[in-house]
C-alpha cells in the first residue's frame, strides 16, 4: 500500500497577463493585479496551497522583479519555503527543471504539486480532492495532468485527448495526445470527442520529473542542473546562476517533455476553474444583473445590456451600450466590445512598440518598503505621495539631478540627512539639497505617508545611487520610471550607477 504522499507545491508565478492590461501591467502582473473578493489571484492560490494535506513547504518560481511581492504573499499565508528566481524567463521546462532538482535533492519522493499563480478555482474542495488523487497516481511514477472539462468551445485553451483508462486509478486515463489551441469549429470537434482542456497543472514525483526531462531534453536538464549547483541564496530567496540558466533553451514542459512521453496521466476535473486569461473570462466571476450586467466597483448603467465595468477609482456611467467591456485605471482606459477582448494582446504589442510607459507600471508601483505614487509632473518638478510600511526603510541614496521636499501628512518618519538623523511628526517637513546622501525609515507600528516633491533637471527613477540597501537590490535592473517623460520633451540624460556599479531603484 502507497504511503501518505508527502506534498511540496511549485507555484509559477512569472508570467506578465498581457491580456488584461490596463490593470495587469509588466511591473504589477495579473497574478499581483487581478482580484477576486479583494484577494489576488496568487493569494487565492496560496490558501487553495494551504488547504491540502501533507503540505509542509512549498517553491516559488518566480523573477527579480516580482520576488517582494511573492515573499510578501507567503508571509501572509503562512507558508514556508524557497523562491527560485529565474535571472531570465525561459518558459515552463527550465523553470520546473530547476524546482525538481531543488526538491529531489533533499526528497526525491516528494510529489510536486505544479500550479500557475493566476487561476481561480470556487471549489477548494473539490479541487483539494482531485490534487490528492493526482498525487496518489504520481506515486506510481505517473506524470499527471489534471484535465478541465470544457463548459464551451474556446480557441484560447490546448486540449487533452484522453486514451485508455489507467488500471486502479479510475476516471484517470492515458494521455493519447496534446493537441494546440484550435480554432472554434474544430474546439467543438473536441469537445465531442471527449476532450479536456489543458490548464498546466502537474502533480508529478520530483525524481520523475528530473529524470524524464533527463531523457527527453537534455539540453534543458544540462543547463538547469549547472544553474542550480551554482544558487546562490540570500535568505528565503534561490538566485540561479544566470550564465547556465541563459543557456537553456526557452520550452514549454508540453513540447520538451510531455508530448515525447508515454507514462502521462490525465485525471479529469469538472469543479468551477478559469484562467482569468481575457477580461470577458475576468466578467465571468462576477455577479450579473437583470440586463446580464457586471462590475467591479462603481458602476451606473443606464439602458445597457451584457457589459463589464472595472472602475475601483470613481463613479463609471455606462449608457445605451450592448456587449462592452470598460477597464478603468488611474492613467489608462481601455474600452472593447466583448467579442474583440482576446485582440488585447495585440494592442499590447503595438503599445510596447511605441515605447508607452502605462505598459511597464502603473501609477502606484509597489517597492519592498512600501509604495510611491505619482500625483502631479511639470517641466522641472514632480509630486509623489508615498507610503512605507512599520518598521520599513528605504535605501540610504543620494541623487545627481534632484532635490526632494517631504512633507508628513500620517505618522512618525526617522530621516537621515548628512550626519543628522531626526524626527518629523505630522505636518512637519524636510528638504534633502541636491548630493546629499539620505534616507526614509518608519520607526512606528503604523503606515508612514508623506508627500515628495521632487524639482530638478531629471526626474527618472534611475537617478538614484545607493550606498546601502536592507532589501540586498544594489545589483537590481534598473526600470523606466512611472512617471517617465512624454515623447518629445527633451533628451534623457545617461542614467547614473550605483555604487556597486549597477543601476537601481528606490
Amino acid at each position: 500500500m502507497n504511503t501518505k504522499p508527502h506534498l511540496v507545491p511549485v507555484v509559477l508565478c512569472g508570467g506578465a497577463g498581457t491580456r488584461l492590461w490596463p490593470l495587469s501591467r509588466q511591473a504589477f502582473p495579473k497574478q499581483f493585479a487581478v482580484e477576486v473578493e479583494r484577494a489576488s489571484l496568487l493569494d487565492l492560490t496560496l490558501a487553495r496551497i494551504n488547504r491540502l494535506d501533507g503540505v509542509a513547504s512549498c517553491v516559488a518560481v518566480t523573477g527579480e522583479g516580482y520576488r517582494f511581492m511573492v515573499a510578501e504573499a507567503l508571509h501572509k499565508a503562512g507558508l514556508h519555503g524557497s523562491i527560485l528566481l529565474e535571472p531570465v524567463g525561459r518558459n515552463t521546462a527550465p523553470a520546473l527543471c530547476a524546482a525538481a532538482l531543488q526538491i529531489a535533492e533533499t526528497d526525491p519522493e516528494a510529489i510536486m504539486v505544479i500550479l500557475p499563480s493566476d487561476h481561480f478555482v470556487s471549489d477548494i474542495d473539490k479541487f483539494t480532492a482531485a490534487i490528492g488523487s493526482a498525487a496518489r497516481l504520481a506515486q506510481d511514477g505517473w506524470w499527471v495532468t489534471l484535465g478541465i472539462r470544457p463548459t464551451r468551445p474556446s480557441s484560447a485553451y490546448g486540449y487533452i485527448k484522453p486514451g485508455s483508462k489507467v488500471a486502479d486509478h479510475d476516471p484517470a486515463c492515458q494521455v493519447s495526445q496534446f493537441l494546440e489551441k484550435p480554432d472554434a469549429e474544430k474546439a467543438e470537434a473536441l469537445i465531442s470527442a471527449g476532450c479536456f482542456w489543458n490548464a498546466g497543472i502537474f502533480i508529478v514525483k520530483a525524481s520523475v520529473a528530473t529524470d524524464l526531462v533527463a531523457r527527453h531534453a537534455p539540453d534543458v536538464h544540462d543547463a538547469v542542473a549547472r544553474a542550480v549547483a551554482g544558487i546562490a541564496v540570500d535568505k528565503m530567496f534561490y538566485r540561479l546562476l544566470p550564465e547556465a540558466f541563459s543557456d537553456s533553451p526557452s520550452i514549454s514542459i508540453d513540447y520538451a517533455v510531455l508530448e515525447k512521453e508515454t507514462r502521462v496521466a490525465v485525471l479529469p476535473y469538472d469543479g468551477d476553474w478559469s484562467d482569468l486569461g481575457s477580461w470577458d473570462a475576468v466578467a465571468g466571476v462576477h455577479e450579473a444583473d437583470d440586463d446580464g450586467n457586471r462590475s467591479e466597483g462603481d458602476a451606473w448603467f443606464s439602458s445597457t445590456r451584457n457589459c463589464f465595468v472595472h472602475s475601483p477609482d470613481k463613479l463609471a456611467v455606462v449608457l445605451g451600450l450592448d456587449n462592452v467591456v470598460v477597464v478603468d485605471t488611474p492613467d489608462a482606459l481601455l474600452v472593447t466590445s466583448r467579442d474583440q477582448v482576446e485582440q488585447v494582446k495585440t494592442v499590447v504589442d503595438d503599445l510596447r512598440s511605441a515605447e508607452r510607459s502605462e505598459l511597464t507600471d502603473h501609477r502606484k508601483v509597489a517597492r519592498p518598503w512600501g509604495t510611491f505614487e505619482g500625483v502631479d509632473r511639470g517641466e522641472r518638478y514632480q509630486v509623489k505621495r508615498i507610503t512605507v510600511k512599520p518598521g520599513a526603510q528605504l535605501s540610504l541614496q543620494y541623487h545627481h539631478h534632484r532635490a526632494e521636499h517631504w512633507i508628513v501628512v500620517k505618522g512618525v518618519a526617522k530621516v537621515t540627512r548628512g550626519e543628522e538623523t531626526f524626527l518629523l511628526r505630522e505636518n512637519e517637513s524636510t528638504y534633502i539639497p541636491l548630493g546629499a546622501v539620505h534616507r526614509l525609515e518608519n520607526p512606528g507600528k503604523t503606515i508612514l505617508e508623506l508627500i515628495e516633491v521632487q524639482s530638478g533637471s531629471y526626474l527618472g527613477e534611475d537617478d538614484i545611487v545607493r550606498v546601502e540597501d536592507v532589501y540586498g537590490r544594489e545589483a537590481e535592473p534598473r526600470a523606466v520610471s512611472a512617471n517617465r517623460s512624454a515623447p518629445g520633451r527633451g533628451a534623457r540624460p545617461e542614467p547614473e550607477r550605483t555604487s556597486s556599479g549597477k543601476g537601481g531603484k528606490r
